[in-house]
């Protein structure tokens, strides 16, 4: 059996530059910076930072690069690709290896959340309101105790 899958969290190093493919298939390419971090046998700290070149297709490609931005932590999982060319002015043998990936989730956008960003949209509308007002906007859970019996499984 064999195995190539990628699983990455790291930050954008680029905004996504986004192409279409002869046949329609939209292709997005962006770079992401991982860290490793580890003590030395002196104890003193080291960090390690690597690059890695993305590629995103069809409609994942299209949202990436619609909010993917630089500096923003994402998570990406798919597989190991290694590419070749010849390069047209030196005429020597190229290679790029990238992560062609299955699946991509945003994280947090660049600078972390920002105060109106940690506010959820139903508190935002509460907002200088009146507190009576603001009371009618929030949902209130019945209080109920729950038997480990009573669950039916």
């Amino acid at each position: 059996m064999y195995l190539n899958r990628a699983t990455i969290i790291g930050n954008l190093t680029r905004d996504p530059e986004i192409r279409a493919l002869p046949s329609g298939i939209q292709v997005a390419t962006f770079g992401v910076a991982t860290n490793r971090v580890w003590r030395d046998k002196e104890g003193a700290q080291k960090e390690d930072t690597q690059f890695h070149n993305i590629v995103v297709f069809g409609r994942q490609a299209e949202t990436s690069a619609q909010y993917l931005r630089k500096g923003q932590q994402v998570l990406v999982e798919g597989r190991m690709q290694t590419r070749s060319w010849d390069d047209k002015t030196s005429g020597e043998k190229k290679y790029r290896t990238e992560i062609v990936a299955d699946r991509v989730q945003f994280g947090q956008k660049p600078g972390g959340a920002g105060a109106s960003a940690s506010v959820p949209a139903s508190a935002k509308s509460t907002i200088g309101k009146p507190a009576k007002e603001a009371e009618l906007d929030t949902i209130e859970y019945p209080e109920e105790d729950i038997k480990p019996e009573d669950i039916p499984f």
